[in-house]
């Protein structure tokens, strides 16, 4: 079923994907905030290292037949959040939320590690979600992924 987004949805997306990953993180002990800052979304401390986690969101929600686009950041997202992190004392992440099919999926990884696992093009990093690369994000240690099935069984008219 083909649908037609709100005028509002990337917007909603974005503030979905942040709540969702603060949600997640604080789920599993992390002490975490959202921040009103350019360049993160979210601070959080790892309660089994104690690093403070500056966390850049980005998000996607993918019509049917798109869910395997990739994720387009761009270049000077990786130096505002070097910013902000060094500002609040924290070591830069980002963590990637897609909403495709009937999957969400939710990636957590250093920036570092983004950019070890996905070097920059000229203007843009490209998060691939072909089947590929997703195998290799889930064999990759230092992605945290977490993700969730759904179904929606009745809908209006």
């Amino acid at each position: 079923m083909e649908m037609s987004k709100s005028s509002r949805h990337s917007k909603i997306t974005g503030d979905f994907a942040e709540s969702l990953v603060l949600y997640w993180l604080s789920k599993y002990g992390f002490e975490c905030a959202s921040v009103d800052h350019t360049g993160i979304d979210l601070i959080a401390k790892n309660p089994k290292n104690n690093e403070l986690m500056g966390i850049s969101v980005k998000s996607r929600s993918r019509n049917a037949g798109k869910e395997s686009e990739f994720v387009s950041i761009k270049n000077d997202n990786f130096e505002k959040a070097k910013n902000a992190c060094t500002a609040f004392g924290c070591i830069p992440y980002f963590a990637i939320v897609v909403d495709a099919g009937d999957k969400i999926i939710a990636f957590i990884l250093s920036m570092a590690e983004l950019e070890k696992v996905v070097p920059k093009g000229q203007t843009t990093c490209s998060w691939k979600m072909n089947s590929k690369s997703l195998e290799q994000y889930r064999n990759n240690p230092n992605i945290i992924i977490f993700e969730f099935t759904h179904q929606t069984h009745r809908w209006f008219g």
